[in-house]
């Protein structure tokens, strides 16, 4: 298993994954897709086995208004036949020590009791959009007290969460 940066060679093999990742939606595929077709800044990587991709994580801008405020992570997605095997673990590790992460706010909309293993807290500031009362927003890095609604890039308004 090799861990790589996503490369338009493997975004085929990234949208399939990530549709069966998630069985019965297509969302997350057409998320990512739709992040590429419209050339958002994205920082990804992919876990390669025997050629074929069996784990995805990216991170798109976070913003303040017009202003970059930090990095959202989503989506994080593993090949079924491969899940409870720590691959999304360690793809989520590998990725939160890369240069262009490490030193960036990062907010993730997703279940706390995984998130909190790689040292997200809970998110009073900013609030979600997608998640009454931040119940599932938590963040990493996180040192603002301001209140505003924290931007995710258009295409995930057209995302059901």
């Amino acid at each position: 298993m090799k861990i790589r940066k996503l490369t338009l060679d493997n975004y085929a093999k990234a949208y399939a994954l990530l549709r069966h990742a998630f069985p019965g939606s297509a969302t997350e595929a057409l998320l990512v897709a739709g992040l590429h077709q419209h050339n958002r800044t994205l920082h990804e990587w992919v876990c390669i086995h025997i050629n074929a991709v069996i784990a995805y994580v990216a991170f798109s801008h976070a913003y303040e208004g017009v202003a970059v405020r930090g990095l959202h992570l989503a989506p994080l997605a593993v090949k079924p036949d491969f899940q409870g095997q720590g691959i999304g673990s360690e793809l989520l590790r590998f990725a939160l020590r890369q240069e262009v992460i490490k030193d960036n706010t990062i907010f993730v909309l997703g279940a706390p009791g995984f998130y909190k293993r790689f040292g997200f807290a809970p998110c009073a500031q900013p609030i979600c959009p997608f998640d009454q009362n931040n119940a599932h927003f938590l963040s990493l890095r996180n040192t603002t007290d301001r209140k505003f609604t924290v931007g995710y890039e258009p295409e995930f308004r057209h995302r059901s969460l």
